[in-house]
């Protein structure tokens, strides 16, 4: 019998920040500055705390039983039928995700980079990539990503403080010009993506080292404060740089890389910015595949999980071949209807689990390798 794959806590916070960050320290700018204006950076505030929240409930179920999954602990509390009503959304959840994050790879390139190229090149060659990645396993995945990570987190950090010159502190006032309304609709636009998503991530927890895993809650909730550090920190520097403008450019860190010109030797850096961005959509593409395979597998009792890899991607590269017809249909599911997506399917599903597991008077025994 194979030996399973573990990893140490640190690893998986590395993952987390990893899956967290991913693009969305260069695609929220935008968007959220578009819906919130000068109160982004408030907007983000709330939806961390939504995140704590979401955090918390995962890791209490993996303090109660570190081998079990959300199905798993959905079968043994809910029963098998009920699950399966849980399990199907989710996996239709898994599979959006996937696309989604391929989408936005394909439309950086033919939008910022590569214009004459069709999309299905860029898809074709990410999804690949991701699903060799998910094949070879979550040891080398956590391995890779920490210096992929490093790289990106380097690249945005050093394009943010080049236009320092650039920034007028001006931008940021006034803070609430329309008052609470946008902050409100900036939060429900990242509700979903990343923080709503963060709950498909448990499906990982298992592979933790159990020997390690005594400091696995301060690991995931100090990843999950410096995210928000760096999707705050990118947002105030869009908005003092770019101004009334942050909310027109889709890609506003890449748009900042280009503002960067210190006596015409650093200069047209943008290229590091968009590495940085394919590098960390990459990484998110992998670990959702790699989710989406653990979660297949727990719901079919597969004996060999890695098989389905491969006709799993070959569905999610048709998907994103025929889901949307123009750049706006996307933008409009990822901000507008994905939010109440993942709140409905994921979220729910969580906390009615994680207070029925609370409620429960008999210990949950450590059945999480048999299931």
């Amino acid at each position: 019998m194979k030996k399973r794959e573990t990893i140490s806590s640190g690893q998986m916070a590395c993952l987390f920040l990893s899956f967290m960050l991913g693009s969305s320290y260069i695609n929220i700018p935008q968007p959220l500055t578009l819906a919130a204006n000068n109160g982004a950076w408030l907007s983000v505030i709330i939806a961390i705390v939504y995140g704590l929240v979401l955090l918390s409930c995962i890791l209490y179920l993996y303090g109660k039983n570190p081998n079990w999954t959300l199905i798993d602990y959905s079968r043994k509390i809910l029963g098998k039928w009920i699950t399966l009503c849980i399990c199907i959304p989710i996996l239709f959840v898994l599979f959006l995700i996937l696309s989604y994050i391929v989408i936005d790879i394909g439309g950086f390139f033919t939008t910022a980079m590569m214009t004459e190229t069709p999309d299905y090149v860029f898809h074709t060659l990410i999804l690949l990539v991701a699903a060799l990645t998910a094949r070879a396993g979550i040891e080398v995945m956590a391995r890779m990503f920490i210096l992929l990570l490093c790289y990106s987190i380097f690249f945005a950090s050093l394009v943010l403080l080049l236009n320092v010159p650039n920034y007028h502190s001006g931008y940021l006032l006034p803070a609430f010009p329309a008052g609470m309304k946008p902050v409100i609709h900036g939060t429900y636009s990242i509700i979903g993506f990343p923080y709503g998503e963060l709950v498909l991530f448990s499906f990982l927890f298992p592979f933790v080292n159990k020997e390690k895993a005594k400091s696995l809650k301060k690991y995931m909730f100090s990843a999950f404060m410096l995210q928000g550090f760096f999707i705050i920190t990118s947002i105030l520097c869009t908005i003092m740089a770019l101004g009334p403008l942050s909310g027109t450019f889709k890609f506003s860190l890449f748009e900042l890389a280009r503002l960067v010109n210190i006596k015409e030797i650093i200069t047209r850096i943008e290229a590091f910015i968009g590495i940085a961005l394919i590098v960390g959509s990459y990484m998110k593409a992998s670990i959702m595949l790699f989710v989406l395979k653990e979660a297949l597998s727990r719901i079919l009792k597969l004996k060999d999980e890695r098989i389905i890899i491969f006709p799993v991607t070959f569905i999610s590269l048709l998907l994103t071949l025929t889901m949307f017809k123009s750049e706006t249909e996307h933008f409009e599911a990822t901000f507008i209807i994905w939010p109440l997506v993942i709140s409905t399917l994921v979220v729910l599903p969580l906390l009615f689990i994680t207070i029925l597991a609370f409620f429960r008077r008999e210990k949950i025994e450590e059945k999480g390798d048999s299931i």
